[in-house]
């Protein structure tokens, strides 16, 4: 299997940066945004139940919409495209039920011989939080999907701009998320850097490896 080395991660993880101007220009082929999506489709999660949808906004009028509630960051109507990462409301059995049901269908095996499985889901997911904690638990999630985006972005030398600026309710709202039963967490804004965005070319502020890691 092909794989990049150590040189080119390192590379296009100091190539990127959380792009403040994008080229309203510029657009993310369908080739590449397949790509990104078959990324996220591929995030890990606890458990693997996924508790999250990942809306993909690129209609110019509902950016426009969705502008003032982003206090009017310019990523979100300049950026090729807008993901709004959403997470499940209120995860309960049932959610875990349509996984096993699913796993079940892609791996070949009875629903029955997963009932462990789905007991250890729904004691460690369900039963051992309250709604506010499968809440917050379900927004942890899509910050794991998140990164994924940021880097399979980089490595295809495509910018991104991860963003909690924004008004979730009106998010949520426009969107009309609390009816599908979900609740917007993050966003990001994906697309090329504009030439005339400085931050490119900033330095990286990170605290060396000494202050960051401790062996044990």
């Amino acid at each position: 299997m092909a794989t990049i080395d150590s040189k080119q991660l390192l590379g296009q993880l100091n190539w990127r940066y959380a792009t403040k101007q994008f080229d309203p220009n510029k657009k993310i082929s369908a080739d590449d945004w397949a790509t990104i999506e078959e990324a996220l489709r591929l995030t890990p999660s606890s458990g693997g139940v996924q508790p999250w949808k990942f809306i993909v906004v690129t209609d110019p009028a509902m950016r426009a919409k969705l502008s003032p509630a982003s206090y009017g960051q310019p990523q979100i109507t300049a950026a090729s495209h807008l993901v709004v990462f959403a997470a499940k409301d209120n995860f309960n059995e049932a959610d875990v039920d349509v996984y096993i049901n699913h796993a079940s269908k892609v791996q070949g095996v009875p629903v029955e011989a997963l009932a462990p499985y789905r007991g250890m889901l729904v004691g460690g997911l369900v039963q051992s939080r309250d709604e506010a904690g499968r809440n917050a638990w379900a927004r942890n999630q899509t910050y794991i999907a998140l990164g994924n985006l940021l880097t399979s972005a980089a490595l295809l030398g495509i910018d991104a701009c991860p963003m909690e600026g924004f008004d979730r309710a009106q998010y949520d709202e426009i969107l009309g998320l609390k009816a599908k039963g979900y609740s917007s967490a993050v966003i990001a804004t994906v697309g090329y850097r504009a030439g005339t965005d400085k931050h490119a070319t900033t330095p990286k502020v990170r605290f060396p490896k000494e202050k960051l890691f401790l062996n044990v």
